[in-house]
C-alpha cells in the first residue's frame, strides 16, 4: 500500500532564531508517522536575517524539505498560498506557523481527522500567548464584526494551523483568483466536511510577532471586504434613518414657528445638522472608496507572489 503524502506548509519571516529548532521537532514528529511520506515546504517571506542560509544548510542535509524564497514581502497569507500552489501533488497539506506556537506534536491528530473523511481540519486555540490590550481588544472586535457582515461561519480563535485535502487545495490553487485572501474565512466558506481541534498555544520560543498592529487592521479590511458588502447597504438604512429624523425636525420647527414667533434662527442647530450630515457621507464615502479600491487591486491582476529561487535538495 502507498504511503499518504503529507507536506508541511511553513511560511517563514524573520525567523532565524527558531527556525532550525522548529525543523528538528517537526521532522521527529515525521519520522514517528511510519505510514506517512512527509516532506517540509518552507515558504520564506523576503527576510533581513540568516534565515535563508540556515535553511539552505537544513535542505543540503535533507532530501524532503524545500524552500521557496519570495521576491519581495508578499505577506504571511501569500506565503501560504505559494505554499499550496506547489504543493498540489501531496494527498494532504498542513499550514503551520514556524514560531513553534502552533504544536507540531498536533499533526497525528489532524491526519487522524483527515483519515476519518474530514477535508478541512482547523485547529482551535484555547489559550494564546499574552498580548496587549489594545491587540486583543482590536482581534475580538474584528471577528465580532465579521460574523455579524457575513455569511460564512468564522470562528474567532480558529488559527492558520490546519490540514486540507487535495482537492481542497487544488481548488484554492486552481479556482481562486482574488488577490486579497483571507483565507481563515475561505476555507470557512469553502465547505466540504470539516472538523476542529483544539489546542494550546505556548508562548514563542524566540524572537517577535510579525504581525504589527497595522498588518493586522489590513487583514481585517481585507476580510471585511472579502465576504461582506452590507457596509455598502448601511448607507441605504442610515439615509432612511436620518431622513425620518430630518423630517420630523421639520414638523417640530413648523409647529414652534406658528406657536412661538419670537424663536430666532438656531445657527447652532444648523451647524451641528450640517456636521452631522457631512461626517455621514464622509463615512459612507469612505466604505464605498475601500471596496472600490479592493477592485483596483483585483483588476490590476498583478502575480500574488513571485518566486525569486527554489531551493531543493540534491544528492
Amino acid at each position: 500500500m502507498d504511503k499518504l503524502r503529507l507536506t508541511i506548509i511553513a511560511p517563514v519571516f524573520n525567523e532565524a532564531q527558531v527556525i532550525s529548532q522548529f525543523y528538528e521537532r517537526t521532522k521527529s514528529v515525521l519520522n514517528n508517522l511510519t505510514d506517512i511520506e512527509g516532506r517540509i515546504l518552507f515558504v520564506v517571506d523576503r527576510s533581513s536575517d540568516d534565515t535563508l542560509s540556515i535553511l539552505r544548510d537544513i535542505v543540503s542535509r535533507d532530501r524532503n524539505a524545500k524552500v521557496i524564497a519570495l521576491s519581495s514581502r508578499f505577506g504571511h497569507q501569500m506565503s501560504l498560498l505559494a505554499g499550496i500552489e506547489n504543493s498540489v501533488d501531496a494527498d494532504a497539506v498542513v499550514m503551520m506557523d514556524s514560531d513553534l506556537q502552533h504544536p507540531p506534536e498536533l499533526i497525528p491528530e489532524l491526519l487522524q481527522a483527515f483519515t476519518d473523511g474530514f477535508d478541512v481540519v482547523y485547529t482551535v486555540r484555547r489559550d494564546t500567548e499574552k498580548v496587549g490590550f489594545i491587540r486583543k481588544s482590536i482581534g475580538s472586535a474584528f471577528y465580532r464584526i465579521l460574523r455579524y457582515l457575513s455569511k460564512a461561519p468564522i470562528n474567532a480563535n480558529a488559527a492558520d494551523f490546519r490540514l486540507i485535502s487535495k482537492r481542497v487545495a487544488r481548488i484554492l490553487a486552481t479556482d481562486f483568483r482574488e488577490r486579497n485572501m483571507f483565507l481563515r474565512g475561505l476555507f470557512a466558506w469553502i465547505g466540504f466536511n470539516q472538523k476542529g481541534v483544539e489546542f494550546t498555544a505556548t508562548n514563542r520560543f524566540a524572537g517577535t510577532s510579525k504581525y504589527s498592529l497595522s498588518r493586522m487592521l489590513n487583514l481585517a479590511m481585507a476580510g471585511i471586504l472579502s465576504f461582506s458588502t452590507r457596509p455598502l447597504y448601511a448607507g441605504i438604512f442610515v439615509g432612511v434613518g436620518f431622513a425620518g429624523l430630518a423630517f420630523l425636525l421639520m414638523l417640530g420647527a413648523v409647529v414652534a414657528f406658528f406657536l412661538d414667533r419670537t424663536i430666532p434662527s438656531g445657527w447652532t442647530t444648523l451647524v451641528t445638522l450640517l456636521l452631522l450630515f457631512s461626517g455621514i457621507q464622509l463615512i459612507m464615502m469612505g466604505v464605498m472608496g475601500a471596496y472600490i479600491g479592493g477592485i483596483y487591486e483585483e483588476v490590476k491582476a498583478r502575480p500574488r507572489y513571485i518566486i525569486d529561487e527554489v531551493i531543493e535538495h540534491h544528492e
